[in-house]
């Protein structure tokens, strides 16, 4: 990975993100910003994820003098509903049932914020996702092992999730929360 001179800071409490920051070889603090998501689709969802990544890392750079700063948002498009953190048992269960009906997009937008410099650049991924056709008893099996809510859809795709997926086109990291293509065209833009 580039090495770059100086802090390197994740806008994000994802444990996920800061584990796939560090297989590629980064070291960083993690800084996590509490901000109002956006969650309108007006304009789409690749402008919207993007928007609220460049946001979290806006509003951590306000905070430090130098430094490189990290920001994404992940959400999930189905059937033009937008899916966000699930907030309780009942919710996650929702979100399954709709996942095993249809065919569901992830989003993940990153921005990266060269303080310094005074650089900003932003990116986004989707990823299609296919589940297979889950029964009500197989969704209550999942749930009571693996309720996640904490992320975008509460599914733990590198987890018991990818036992319920059927197909998946595009990156899965940007079903982890962070798309490493995406990621390393950025940075790439820093050198």
């Amino acid at each position: 990975m580039l090495k770059i001179k100086g802090k390197i800071i994740l806008a994000s409490a994802s444990p996920r993100r800061a584990k796939l920051l560090k297989e590629l070889g980064l070291k960083f603090i993690i800084y996590p910003v509490k901000i109002k998501e956006e969650r309108q689709i007006k304009q789409g969802c690749a402008k919207l994820v993007k928007r609220n990544a460049l946001r979290k890392a806006r509003e951590v750079a306000k905070r430090f003098k130098r430094g490189i700063v990290i920001g994404a948002d992940t959400v999930v498009l189905v059937k033009k509903r937008l899916i966000g953190k699930p907030r309780n048992y009942r919710e996650a269960k929702k979100f399954l049932r709709l996942f095993s009906q249809y065919p569901h997009w992830v989003y993940t937008g990153l921005a990266i914020i060269d303080i310094e410099r005074k650089k900003c650049y932003t990116a986004y991924d989707k990823t299609k996702i296919i589940f297979h056709k889950l029964s009500d008893e197989e969704i209550d099996k999942y749930l009571s092992r693996n309720l996640s809510l904490d992320r975008a859809g509460g599914i733990d795709i590198e987890g018991e999730a990818k036992k319920l997926v059927k197909e998946i086109r595009g990156d899965f990291y940007n079903v982890v929360g962070l798309p490493i293509d995406r990621f390393k065209e950025l940075w790439s833009k820093l050198v």
